[in-house]
């Protein structure tokens, strides 16, 4: 049976402005580490380190921590598993860390990855260090003040960039064990479903819910297998000044062996996303701003690779509205444990029931 009728005052959230998760500041006491014993670690393991270190966190990084570490002759990140009580398979940093190290092979914009620590008596969690790539990070996919012809470079080099991935050949650079290799919207259902049932902390949503019986009932009869980043967002790449190219695709937490095109329907849910935390494009006037709708985007992504065009884009988008929504409702519970890594966790967190609703009127689009 269906939720029952759309909860007003839940949608009205998305008159919020965009998140100050941009910049640096003060490492968070909760995630406050033996810097000594951390210089001494990238000494022995990072080529071409010299200190005195200084050490500031990022204020995004909703899973892991990242932290800024900046010397007198160049900077670094580094991403960590949060401290505390942990879901089974989460906060992925040796796999994150082990993808980035095998794109960058082909090419692909990434961070170069220095060295990797599973050893958690350096800081109290495995990390790893990589590059500081310098450049542009947009935060709104509508790029206030930029002007039409600069949106139109972003979007083409975000299009170009999520094709170019799922052109990959993933068993060429090493990552042919990476995941399985079939099933796999029926998998992440699956686990986005049990992670959603078993975070009691967070509490329960009926379209979630609903959900939860109607996606695996729906599956498309295609399946296909590519490597797949899992979190391609614009806040998730590094432009260039210009922003005509981009220098960087970051955060690789989420990424696999999957469906292609569940991954590009998680990159096209900006054009449906309502300005929330996280802000999309629903409300905005595309042709104004200069940024290509969203049929053509599709278009340009299906040329790009080979397509005549996507079937079952409604669900793909239900899909993927059901995993976001499963995410935020995960940091919701890490609220509640004393876990979350960004100070925007709680606006994330209040984000779930919206996006819950979302991904339930996806649902309603794919089956009419």
């Amino acid at each position: 049976m269906e939720p029952g009728q759309e909860d007003k005052a839940r949608l009205d959230r998305g008159t919020m402005s965009a998140p100050s998760f941009a910049g640096v500041g003060a490492v968070r006491e909760a995630h406050r580490f033996d810097e000594a014993r951390l210089t001494d670690w990238m000494a022995a393991h990072v080529e071409g380190f010299a200190g005195p270190l200084t050490v500031e966190q990022f204020k995004g990084g909703q899973s892991n921590p990242t932290y800024r570490l900046s010397t007198p002759a160049r900077q670094y990140v580094l991403r960590r598993k949060p401290p505390g009580d942990l879901l089974p398979g989460a906060h992925a940093i040796e796999r994150e860390a082990r993808a980035i190290a095998a794109v960058e092979t082909t090419g692909f914009p990434v961070p170069h990855v220095y060295a990797l620590c599973p050893d958690d008596s350096v800081i109290g969690t495995p990390f790893y260090v990589m590059a500081m790539v310098e450049g542009r990070i947009f935060w709104d996919a509508a790029l206030p003040g930029e002007a039409p012809e600069t949106r139109a470079a972003v979007y083409d080099a975000m299009n170009a960039a999520i094709a170019r991935l799922h052109r990959i050949d993933p068993v060429a650079i090493g990552l042919g064990d990476y995941g399985r290799t079939s099933n796999y919207l029926a998998r992440q259902i699956a686990r986005w479903s049990r992670q959603y049932r078993e975070d009691a902390a967070a509490g329960r949503d009926p379209y979630m819910d609903w959900l939860i019986e109607w996606l695996p009932a729906h599956l498309p009869a295609n399946d296909e297998t590519s490597l797949v980043h899992g979190d391609f967002r614009i806040d998730n790449i590094v432009f260039t000044h210009d922003a005509a190219n981009i220098r960087s695709v970051l955060d690789w937490e989420l990424s696999t062996l999957g469906h292609p095109l569940a991954d590009f329907a998680y990159h096209l849910m900006m054009y449906r996303m309502p300005p929330l935390t996280i802000p999309g494009l629903a409300c905005a006037d595309l042709a104004a701003l200069g940024i290509p709708g969203e049929h053509d985007y599709v278009a340009a992504y299906c040329r790009r690779t080979g397509r005549s065009g996507i079937a079952d884009l409604d669900f793909y988008l239900a899909f993927n509205f059901f995993r976001f929504a499963a995410i935020c409702h995960g940091i919701k519970g890490r609220i509640a444990r004393g876990t979350a890594a960004s100070s925007e966790a709680g606006r994330l967190a209040a984000d779930f029931p919206v996006l819950a609703k979302l991904a339930w009127d996806q649902a309603k689009r794919a089956a009419s």
